[in-house]
């Protein structure tokens, strides 16, 4: 299965190790990841694959929220069928 994990926040140095450091502590692969920075704002999107992980979904969210204000972000995890559905358009 798959997952879109966003991340947004004011712009500070290591977001990108500690968000990736999470994943890859519960055996998440990262497949695709897209950043920028907009003025001060750091957003990021990854597209990562949660077949070898070795926590539950609702964990996985749990350890992402609970984590990220000593990252200073805001970060939130999505299966990529629900994703898909909330930004199709009819």
């Amino acid at each position: 299965m798959k997952a879109i994990v966003t991340v947004i926040g004011k712009d500070n140095v290591g977001i990108i190790s500690k968000t990736s450091k999470l994943l890859a502590e519960h055996n998440i692969n990262i497949l695709d990841i897209s950043q920028t920075i907009l003025k001060d704002y750091f957003t990021m999107i990854m597209i990562v694959d949660l077949e070898k992980m070795d926590v539950d979904f609702q964990e996985i969210s749990e350890i992402l929220k609970n984590n990220q204000s000593s990252i200073g972000v805001t970060i939130k995890i999505q299966r990529e069928d629900l994703f898909n559905s909330m930004h199709k358009i009819s």
